[in-house]
């Protein structure tokens, strides 16, 4: 049958697989309909490439597909590949085959032996211990610190770092390098901060100090004490290189390792292969932790007050609080990785105050490191989360992070007489305390059960289980790597598929992995057909924190590849589609309205901060560093006036007044006493003249305020209801910048 006549019938079966996926059969197709299928696929793919040589290629998969070839034929061997995809994958994941394999056959067309064998050579990763000379110069010692969660470890490393003269903090979150930051600062120790979004420089330019996010550890500094955190997360199939180069490249003379005890064989092999000494530090739980025979029924109202029930999407956490608040009459904190680190501190605050009605906290996994929470019991709510594809079970490691989390209820309170803190400062303090306090255990143990009967039974296993050990550290090409292979291919091949070969066709130590290309694919194609961009620039922004996932992302990457590429300045009131106008809109009353606004006011902070990242790179096209700050303030602002001061839970005037007065400062002439007529005896009150009240009463005090280490001079901020006017935004180079205090 002839490809190019499939007829009407074949060709709105074809057009349905790509808007419907998954009302098709995709296991059950006949072999003409994955033929029709492919076909329209490479139909979309020629008029995207819209090369000549692409027709050429095209003819011949036309030809296998219609004479079946062997695969031992290379075109036999991409057809066979292209119906795996159909079939397994239902079609995700094809257009992408197709490309590589055109663009594998460019390569092959063009390609030399000599050429072949250099490029076997670039792809040879068996040895990355290798690739850091300087560090395998010093005699090192590592310590490993190893144990479950709320067991001393991270403390004891770090009271080691405070005793140094020199040294770096590298952790997996910026929260956590904000904490530790401040930490040093406060005990006297002069310290640097270098996330990827945010750099602030000690006030005494001697300082030895660095506190910094892994991907951000510098290799090229010695020091006496360096602090590796989480280390578990090498064997992470995305962010794994970090640890594994921050463990390979730290030129430090003592480096302190804390993480899983999964992870001591690994570590020990590597050691061994880097020459260096291994010193294993184990350490317990300082508080019980004791998993549950029964759960909740799916009954919201057994909730206690300090529980913390665990999603594992964003939809399910905001219907989760709702009911709860419905149920119990409770305020709920949340906290889930899309909200800003800042935003997420807050709302832990919140949840850890004794004195207020915030008894529940509703968390995604993002729970599981970064926050010091006052949790008395874990509950999952689930045990299965959505991968992009399907719902799959949670890792047994993870359960087991996750739960670990409880059993620090009031630690603080009890150990030290003080109120429990959002800090990891306050919580490393503890746990020297809770060492020598007695305790009643009682009162630290933590409780582990679920919402729903059919969960426990898998929560109960893997907490009864050790966790696999890890096997591999991820790894990626050195930047200088990539740039030497894209050498080898015609300069309009794409740099994603540049990528992608050199993830194929590496070659292994089996003590490592190449970890996974999926943001970084997205970017390449995302900014391929931006002009004048260097392959160094394309690999900066394929290292960027932008996720593709979101499809509102890619016109913001392209936009800000763009203002590179044109080489004109990148001001982030000149760039349209961050929509910045979502700043002045007000918060819709109805709770599905106003998810739907918080979702944007949340994208809009993750496009500041990939513009603020980009800043620090290019930074003579985006130029507006202190303005982006600036407007990334008042996101945040925003997100947290939603969540706190606007609730779905009845409130009476006195509870509105305390706060409302917590966040913002009454305007001069606004007497509450006048303006807020509630009957407090009954408790009962209008929910809509509460957030009325609440958003229209109150003007944040900003007056000279300093935005993260930006030297910035506000005159007047904007009151909730004002438009967002940048103008007022005055840059000072006249005085000394104040730096802030870390928030986190």
């Amino acid at each position: 049958m002839d490809l190019y006549f499939l007829g009407d019938e074949k060709n709105e079966m074809l057009d349905q697989t790509y808007t419907t996926q998954g009302k098709i059969d995709f296991p059950n197709l006949s072999s003409d309909e994955i033929n029709a299928v492919i076909f329209g696929k490479l139909r979309e793919v020629r008029e995207r490439i819209k090369d000549p040589t692409y027709d050429e290629f095209e003819l011949h998969i036309i030809h296998a597909l219609k004479k079946n070839h062997p695969s031992s034929d290379p075109f036999g061997r991409i057809i066979n590949s292209l119906r795996e995809i159909v079939v397994e994958q239902k079609a995700v994941g094809l257009a992408g085959q197709i490309r590589y394999a055109y663009y594998s056959h460019l390569a092959a067309q063009s390609s030399t032996k000599s050429s072949l064998e250099d490029q076997a050579k670039l792809t040879d990763l068996r040895y990355p211990v290798e690739w850091y000379p300087e560090a395998r110069h010093l005699q090192r010692t590592i310590h490993l610190h190893v144990g479950p969660t709320n067991s001393g470890k991270t403390y004891h490393a770090l009271k080691r770092l405070e005793q140094a003269v020199s040294g770096v903090y590298a952790g997996p979150l910026r929260l956590l390098a904000h904490e530790v930051y401040t930490r040093l600062n406060a005990r006297g120790k002069s310290c640097h901060l270098l996330t990827g979004d945010e750099r602030r420089m000690a006030e005494d330019e001697d300082a030895k100090m660095l506190s910094c996010t892994v991907e951000m550890v510098p290799i090229n500094i010695d020091c006496d004490v360096a602090v590796i955190d989480e280390i578990q997360m090498l064997g992470h199939n995305e962010r794994g290189w970090a640890w594994t180069q921050a463990l390979l490249g730290l030129r430090a003379k003592e480096l302190h390792v804390c993480g899983e005890e999964r992870t001591v064989p690994l570590i020990r092999e590597l050691a061994a292969a880097m020459g260096d000494n291994l010193q294993v530090h184990h350490y317990q739980r300082l508080s019980p932790l004791k998993t549950m025979h029964t759960s909740l029924m799916g009954n919201v109202g057994r909730l206690r007050k300090g529980d913390c029930v665990v999603a594992f999407s964003k939809l399910d956490i905001h219907r989760l609080k709702r009911v709860i608040e419905d149920k119990t009459g409770k305020n709920v904190a949340i906290v889930y990785g899309n909200l800003p680190p800042e935003i997420r501190a807050q709302q832990a605050a919140l949840f850890n105050e004794v004195n207020n009605d915030y008894d529940f906290l509703v968390a995604s996994d993002a729970i599981g490191m970064g926050l010091n929470l006052s949790i008395k019991r874990i509950v999952f709510g689930a045990t299965t989360k959505f991968n992009g594809f399907t719902k799959v079970p949670i890792e047994g490691s993870q359960i087991k992070q996750i739960a670990g989390r409880a059993g620090r209820y009031r630690t603080a309170a009890q150990a030290t007489d003080k109120e429990p803190s959002v800090d990891r400062q306050a919580s490393l303090e503890n746990q020297e305390s809770a060492v020598t306090a007695k305790v009643s255990p009682a009162q630290n143990l933590g409780l582990v059960t679920t919402l729903w009967p059919s969960d426990l039974p898998r929560v109960q296993t893997a907490m009864a289980n050790q966790a696999d050990p890890i096997m591999t550290a991820g790894i990626f090409p050195p930047t200088d790597t990539v740039v030497r292979f894209s050498a080898y291919f015609p300069p309009s091949t794409p740099l994603s598929y540049i990528l992608l070969r050199l993830n194929k066709t590496s070659i292994m130590h089996p003590r490592f992995h190449m970890c996974v290309l999926k943001d970084q694919l997205g970017i390449a194609d995302t900014i391929e057909p931006v002009k004048n961009l260097t392959i160094a620039d394309r690999l900066l922004f394929c290292a960027s924190p932008a996720s593709m996932k979101e499809d509102a992302m890619k016109p913001v990457v392209r936009a800000y590849a763009e203002c590179v590429g044109n080489g004109a300045a990148g001001g982030i009131l000149d760039i349209p589609v961050l929509n910045l106008q979502n700043l002045n809109k007000e918060v819709p009353l109805q709770p599905v309205d106003r998810i739907e606004f918080l979702g944007k006011l949340e994208f809009l902070h993750r496009a500041i901060v990939l513009y603020l990242w980009l800043s620090y790179r290019f930074a003579g096209v985006f130029n507006t560093q202190a303005m982006a700050f600036y407007a990334k303030s008042i996101v945040e602002e925003r997100i947290q006036r939603i969540l706190t001061v606007v609730s779905s839970v009845p409130k009476t005037g006195a509870m509105i007044r305390r706060r409302a007065t917590k966040f913002w400062k009454p305007r001069d002439g606004f007497d509450m006493s006048q303006n807020l007529t509630f009957d407090d005896a009954d408790g009962k009150g209008s929910s809509a003249s509460d957030d009325t009240i609440a958003t229209s009463a109150y003007a944040h005090d900003g007056a000279n305020r300093e935005v993260y280490g930006a030297t910035v001079k506000t005159e007047t901020l904007p009151q909730p209801e004002d438009e967002f006017d940048p103008s007022i935004i005055v840059a000072s180079s006249e005085r000394e910048p104040q730096r802030a205090e870390a928030t986190a």
